[in-house]
């Protein structure tokens, strides 16, 4: 015979166990990103391309690194005015404000691969992670698949070769 307990004890017990056992795999769960528009330049050399995209938020997050196989390093990288200058640099850490888009895009934040393994070419999907970092210092990685492109999807193709005026 099995002793009978009540339900409305039992159902503490069953939480308390169900919680206990999921708490260790918090760590692991997917932080709240937004990823869109996210692509790669093409590239016809193995020095390097830069990758693009917009972050949003859904928790207090901290961009502190990425990785890809297909490069030897990649950084996130600003590029900004230091006099006359445009100079880019790597970023240790990029704040993710919750709910605001935080653009990575040609000319400012980006993620610079370099030391490519090999040209990357336009339509294929490169791997791609994003390691952050949230508000109790725990660092997570979001998996992508980013597609490369020749230029930015949804612009339209120059009309003739740009020009630098100076």
């Amino acid at each position: 015979m099995f002793p009978l307990f009540p339900l409305s004890s039992l159902a503490p017990r069953l939480a308390a166990l169900l919680l206990a056992v999921a708490a260790p795999f918090a760590a692991f769960a997917q932080p709240k990103l937004q990823v869109e528009g996210a692509w790669i330049r093409a590239s016809a050399s193995p020095t390097g391309t830069a990758a693009y995209m917009r972050l949003v938020a859904g928790e207090p997050l901290t961009l502190v690194g990425v990785s890809t196989p297909v490069a030897g390093v990649a950084e996130v990288h600003e590029m900004k005015m230091d006099g006359d200058v445009m100079r880019m640099r790597a970023m240790d850490a990029l704040p993710l404000p919750v709910g605001q888009a935080v653009e990575l895009k040609p000319g400012g934040l980006h993620l610079m691969l370099m030391d490519l393994k090999a040209p990357v070419q336009a339509d294929a999907r490169v791997p791609l992670t994003l390691v952050l970092r949230d508000a109790g210092g725990t660092e997570r990685r979001v998996q992508l698949q980013v597609p490369v492109a020749a230029r930015a999807p949804g612009s339209t193709p120059a009309a003739g070769p740009a020009k630098l005026h100076q």
